[in-house]
């Protein structure tokens, strides 16, 4: 089967066999796609981490496919059901779709009407119905039928028994489920409406409440929320197609006159469709557009905290980190370059001018005692406050302040990771210390956090977990192991996400690192417990040791290539440290010297370029930001207002921006741009600083509608394209429509934010 699976994913994503056979093959053997994408560039034809990934999965999907097409034949032979011909028809199914249509009919079932009228011996007339021979009588027929000790008392009672047999063969038939399945796609409705009464209870859902669009046209995050309101119990949702068409479809396939047996024949099929195929297809159809919106609304996730993690680091720097607190006083502690805590403390600026003048001066004392390089401010209740307060005292040296996005701090201030590491310490001293270190390494600090905590999805509670957890596992992977870590200050959930790692191997670098000191050679994890040769081929390259015994082992060069850096360096009679150094020596060399059967082209390209620039970060130069001074709260919002902004979380619909009001504003797709959008993320991404304009703020249900938009007062040329690309509507002249902002936008409403 694995030749058939290669061509198939081949063809599929328009690659050559070899590529997916040498994939196929390395992430069988335990390597991961980190390190596919970096070290095995020759095997794989220089496949990115996104193809790799596609054929990992797309493997998965076909070897499930195949575990089930195994457990189907056993179940038929088992009961004696196999022939060549239905065989051959299992071997040959391609989709598990088509594979459990072509089982459904003799799949052991539950006992149905069909199953109750077969026991009474009405099969027969059954099949002499269905042929709808034109001198068929059904009374006749079914006459001899009549049995009383079988409970079959009457002619109409034969009949009855025979047209549930006749129901249940159309709703098993596999071309006839495949042509509705069809059906319900391409005209498909989806209708929701308010369960009577709760209509107060679920006034968030006030869109839905008489509602319907194509299930084709339906964009994720209105199915979430639909799905969502019915879950709460607030609407009903259904979906269907017009009745006609699909009793057309039907009666077109099993409907062979006007003669008496085929109008038994055509009772039948609207009794079959409507008791049996129309649930099972609303079954399906729900399904499916519920994994394709769980796929879309996982992919906006996945983006989202793709662009956090790896959000510009400031740097190794002494750091003063502020939790604020308007009533409770703001804890403030104080981190050395390595994110190590050296004091704590707690200030009350906001109970009176007296505690105000000490603060700052407890503030003033600790910046010189420490040598404090950076000051990072929390965005909870009582930041922008905090941040004003610093900002107005003289610190010397102009020590930046920077508002630090605290989203998930207090689900890592509670979880037992902090508690390990800080077991003596208040939960928001602890939030204080993941404040100062997320500015001075975001990535390192977010790992420590479930990234469903860290506020960047769009219905992360309603999408399929495994599948979710699967395609953030894989983000926090790439991002990790694509900036590299650094083996001697990581921290075991950092660790733990490096290629070939995992917790334990994390664990026991930690325990190793801690008894014998740091690593002074890439060479020295094989001393570590349990890490193997494969462990250690996998994660070699992504581990930093800064100013060990081997320059190399401070850059992303695999120690399986250092000779090649070597053999290098000796042709040109110079060291490895001269060779990182000199542009001029680096520019002489030929790589083609250099190619083996192992290293071409490609790893010898990545190798000289990491020479230039060893132990590169990928991620941005850090920049300072600051919110406008002008507000500080919802309340001094104004319509027309341009202020400065942080995009927090991109949707399916638009972009949540942090303006320093406590409060993130909806930017809807409609007003991102001066051109019609369709897609938020090929416009913005999360951590994004933009200038948005106030259009709307709503104090009461705090909501503040934003517009990216050069001139927010005219209206987007794609408005009207949009509102036409998602389908039209019973509702009429909703705001989601007509594209004027998140008032009284269902999805927007259902969004819980954090």
């Amino acid at each position: 089967m694995k030749e058939k699976h290669v061509a198939k994913i081949s063809a599929e994503l328009k690659l050559k066999a070899q590529q997916v056979l040498a994939t196929a093959a390395l992430l069988d053997e335990g390597a991961t796609v980190p390190f596919v994408a970096r070290y095995r560039k020759e095997a794989t034809g220089s496949l990115d981490e996104v193809a790799i990934t596609t054929i990992r999965d797309r493997l998965h999907q076909l070897r499930e496919l195949d575990k089930r097409r195994e457990v189907i034949l056993k179940s038929l032979q088992e009961r004696e059901l196999i022939t060549e011909e239905l065989k051959d028809k299992i071997l040959a199914a391609e989709t598990l779709t088509i594979l459990e249509d072509i089982y459904l009919p003799y799949r052991p079932k539950r006992r149905t009407r069909a199953t109750v009228a077969r026991e009474k011996g009405l099969e027969p007339l059954a099949l002499k119905l269905l042929a709808q021979e034109q001198s068929t009588d059904p009374s006749t027929e079914a006459e001899a039928f009549v049995k009383p000790e079988k409970e079959v008392e009457t002619i109409e009672a034969a009949l009855a028994g025979a047209r549930d047999i006749i129901a249940e063969w159309v709703s098993e038939d596999e071309v006839a489920r495949a042509k509705m399945r069809a059906l319900y796609a391409e005209k498909g409705i989806f209708q929701a409406r308010v369960v009577p009464g709760k209509e107060a209870e679920g006034n968030k859902y006030r869109d839905y409440f008489d509602w319907q669009e194509p299930v084709s046209k339906a964009p994720s995050h209105r199915i979430l929320a639909m799905r969502r309101g019915e879950k709460e119990g607030v609407l009903t949702l259904r979906v269907y197609p017009p009745e006609a068409d699909a009793l057309n479809l039907l009666e077109t396939r099993f409907v062979k006159g006007e003669g008496a047996a085929s109008q038994q024949v055509r009772a039948a099929v609207q009794d079959g469709y409507k008791r049996l195929l129309s649930p099972s297809m609303e079954t399906e159809i729900r399904k499916s557009t519920k994994e394709r919106a769980d796929a879309k609304a996982i992919r906006v996730f996945a983006d989202n905290l793709r662009q956090l993690l790896l959000a510009p680091p400031l740097g190794r720097k002494n750091v003063l980190a502020i939790d604020p607190g308007l009533r409770t006083g703001c804890k403030v502690v104080c981190l050395d370059q390595q994110g190590k805590l050296l004091n704590t403390d707690t200030i009350y600026p906001f109970s009176s001018e007296e505690s105000k003048l000490q603060s700052v001066a407890t503030l003033g004392k600790l910046c010189e005692r420490y040598q404090v390089e950076a000051i990072a401010v929390g965005n909870g209740t009582g930041g922008r406050e905090t941040e004003a307060l610093v900002r107005d005292m003289d610190l010397r040296g102009n020590i930046p302040v920077v508002m630090v996005n605290e989203s998930g701090a207090s689900v890592y201030s509670a979880s037992q990771v902090a508690r390990e590491e800080f077991p003596d310490l208040d939960v928001s001293v602890r939030g204080a210390v993941s404040i100062g270190r997320r500015l001075v390494d975001p990535l390192a600090e977010l790992v420590k956090i479930d990234p469903k905590s860290i506020g960047v999805g769009q219905y992360q509670h309603d999408v399929d977990q495994q599948a979710l957890k699967s395609s953030l596992d894989d983000v926090v992977i790439s991002c990790v192991n694509g900036v590299g870590v650094e083996v001697n200050t990581a921290s075991e959930q950092l660790l733990t996400y490096v290629s070939g790692l995992g917790p334990q191997l994390a664990k026991s670098i930690i325990k190793y690192r801690n008894e014998h000191g740091p690593f002074l050679s890439r060479d020295d994890l094989q001393e570590v417990p349990r890490l193997g040769p494969k462990a250690f081929e996998q994660a070699a390259g992504f581990l930093r040791i800064r100013d060990g015994r081997n320059p190399l082992d401070a850059t992303a060069v695999h120690p399986e290539s250092y000779q090649v850096v070597e053999a290098m360096a000796g042709d040109l009679d110079c060291s490895i440290t001269e060779l990182l150094s000199d542009e001029e020596l680096r520019q002489r060399i030929d790589l083609s010297k250099y190619v083996t059967e192992t290293a071409g082209i490609p790893t010898l390209t990545d190798i000289l370029a990491e020479l230039a620039k060893p132990g590169r970060d990928p991620r941005q130069q850090f920049e300072a930001f600051s919110f406008s001074g002008e507000v500080q709260k919802i309340d001094d919002l104004r319509p027309g207002m341009r202020l400065p902004g942080i995009i927090t979380n991109v949707t399916a619909f638009g972009a949540f921006v942090d303006v320093g009001v406590h409060q993130d504003g909806l930017v809807h797709v409609s007003q991102l741009a001066d051109r019609f959008v369709k897609d938020p993320r090929n416009v913005v991404k999360a951590q994004q600083k933009v200038t948005v304009t106030v259009l709307e703020v709503d104090i009461e249900r705090r909501r503040i509608s934003l517009s990216m938009k050069k001139n927010p007062g005219k209206s987007a040329k794609g408005v009207k394209g949009e509102a036409k690309g998602e389908g039209k509507s019973k509702v009429k002249g909703t705001r989601e429509r007509n594209g004027s902002g998140p008032f009284n936008n269902p999805f927007a409403d259902a969004l819980k934010k954090k």
